[in-house]
């Protein structure tokens, strides 16, 4: 399993439910000018795609909880395009699905658990998709080490499908880097823990965080 590095300049910033959090050194290298409104904003996205979640599992009447994930996967990713869209950012789609690019980063939300579990725990589903893959590889920090062809299962990978993971997708820009937006939850805590920033995907559906940063969820008003 992927170690984690942990996040420098204090770790987590602010208070729970404070409007006052400050954007680490990390973020606003990323981000510039953008970071502080970010470093709030994710989690109160992240909360509004967690209502529409829940309110679309109330409405299918379902016992099982598979609609409440479903949903949340996309709301989040519209919810935060819409934050890219609010601050003068961009939102490219990429398999029909819109992704928050701002000052050359996008930003992948994942929900990794549905309870409270370690980032390190953090590992992608079997049967991952090739369009992830290739996302990790190509937007992510380095990838799979060039003497590495393998796929997540162990099978190896002919050296043509192992160049076209690390192939950067044009709908996002070959210059863009992934952010990811790492988050447990469940329909009756909400969210629990978020962290963002630079995983590498390792070949056991595991992350290795070259940096990430705990962000507390936002609460309530």
């Amino acid at each position: 399993m992927g170690s984690s590095h942990e996040a420098g300049e204090g770790g987590k910033r602010g208070t729970e439910g404070s409007g006052t959090m400050e954007p680490s050194d990390w973020a606003i290298k990323c981000f510039g000018a953008h970071a502080g409104q970010l470093t709030r904003a994710v989690p109160q996205r992240l909360r509004n795609a967690h209502v529409r979640a829940l309110a679309g599992h109330a409405a299918s009447r379902l016992k099982r909880n598979a609609k409440y994930g479903q949903i949340l996967a996309e709301a989040a990713l519209e919810e935060l395009a819409e934050e890219a869209e609010s601050l003068g950012g961009e939102v490219r789609l990429l398999g029909g699905r819109p992704y928050a690019i701002i000052a050359d980063h996008a930003l992948f939300p994942y929900r990794y658990a549905n309870r409270k579990v370690p980032l390190q725990k953090a590992r992608f589903r079997s049967g991952v998709s090739e369009r992830r893959k290739r996302l990790y590889n190509a937007h992510g920090p380095d990838g799979w080490s060039a003497g590495t062809l393998f796929d997540v299962e162990g099978e190896q990978l002919e050296t043509e499908a192992y160049l076209r993971l690390r192939e950067a997708f044009e709908e996002l820009g070959s210059q863009t880097r992934l952010v990811s937006v790492f988050f447990t939850s469940d329909t009756q805590d909400g969210i629990h823990q978020i962290h963002w920033g630079e995983a590498r995907l390792e070949i056991d559906r595991t992350f290795q965080w070259e940096r990430h940063e705990e962000l507390p969820p936002a609460v309530e008003a």
